[in-house]
C-alpha cells in the first residue's frame, strides 16, 4: 500500500488542488490527512472537495478541526486565531457533525513500515509539540503508552517536514499544505515502502490571488501575506515552538 499524507490544509483550495494534481498523490492507493483541514480562508470550499473523494481518503481530527466542529452560534468559544470563528461561522451543521466524527489516531499497515499510526499532534494530544530537535526523553516521553508494534509516527500540527528516528520509532512530519513554515510551497509525505518527503511548487502571488478572490474573510490579503509567501521559516517557528515541547524539564511521572 501506498499512502500520501497531507496536513494542515487551514482551508487554503489552490494549494490542496496542486498536491491533489501530483501523479504520486493521484496513485496513491490511499491518502490520509492528518488534520486541521478547514480552518483558514476557504473552509467550506476544502471540505467539499475532499469529501467528492470519498472513502479513498481517511482523515484525523487536528485541534483546529476539534474547535470549528464544537462552535455554535453564539458560542463564547476562544479560538487561537481570529480567522477561526469566522470559518467555523461559515460551516454547515453537518460539516460540523463530520469533523466531529473524524478520530484522533488510526493504524495502517505499509509495506516496508510496518504498523503506521497516524495523529494530529501527539498520539495522546492534539497541541502537543514534537519537534525535529525535540530531545530523546520527550520522544520516550510521549511514545510510552504505544504498543510495540507501531514502528512509525506520522504526526502534523507544526507545519514543518521532518523524518528523524526517535525513540527506535520513525517519526514523520509531513509539513502543512496551506500553511508551511519554510520556502512557499505546498508539503506533504508519500509513504510506502519508504518515506518521501515532497514539495509542490506554488506560485505564491497566483495562490493568494486565487485565495482573496474566493474567501469572504474580511483580513484576507493580511492572511495571505502573512501565511502563504514564506514570511516564517522553519527557525522562526521552532523558536516559538522550542519552550512547549518541555525541554529542560523533566518527564511528567
Amino acid at each position: 500500500m501506498t499512502i500520501a499524507v497531507l496536513s494542515d490544509i487551514h482551508g487554503v483550495l489552490p494549494a490542496l488542488d496542486a498536491v491533489l494534481a501530483e501523479p504520486d498523490v493521484k496513485n496513491a492507493e490511499h491518502i490520509i490527512i492528518t488534520g486541521d483541514v478547514a480552518a483558514g480562508p476557504q473552509p467550506t470550499a476544502v471540505l467539499d472537495r475532499l469529501a467528492a473523494l470519498g472513502e479513498r481518503v481517511s482523515y484525523i481530527r487536528g485541534n483546529a478541526d476539534r474547535e470549528l466542529a464544537d462552535w455554535y452560534p453564539g458560542t463564547t468559544a476562544v479560538f487561537p486565531d481570529e480567522i477561526g470563528p469566522w470559518a467555523a461561522a461559515r460551516l454547515t451543521s453537518q460539516q460540523r457533525s463530520w469533523m466531529r466524527s473524524w478520530p484522533t489516531t488510526l493504524t495502517r499497515h505499509v509495506d516496508g513500515l510496518g504498523e503506521v499510526l497516524f495523529c494530529h499532534a501527539t498520539p495522546r494530544d492534539d497541541t502537543e509539540m514534537l519537534l525535529v530537535d525535540s530531545r530523546p526523553a520527550r520522544y520516550i516521553e510521549v511514545f510510552a503508552d504505544l504498543p510495540g508494534t507501531v514502528t512509525t509516527i506520522v504526526c502534523g500540527h507544526t507545519h514543518m517536514p521532518f523524518t528523524r528516528l526517535a525513540a527506535n520509532r520513525t517519526v514523520v512530519n509531513p509539513g502543512s499544505v496551506g500553511m508551511p513554515y519554510g520556502p512557499p510551497g505546498a508539503y506533504w509525505a508519500l509513504l510506502g515502502p519508504g518515506v518521501t518527503l515532497r514539495r509542490t511548487p506554488l506560485d505564491a502571488d497566483a495562490v493568494c490571488a486565487e485565495v482573496i478572490a474566493g474567501s469572504g474573510y474580511a483580513g484576507v490579503e493580511d492572511w495571505t501575506g502573512e501565511y502563504l509567501r514564506g514570511r516564517y521559516s522553519d527557525v522562526d517557528a521552532l523558536e516559538v515552538f522550542a519552550p512547549a515541547d518541555g525541554r529542560g524539564s523533566a518527564p511528567a511521572a
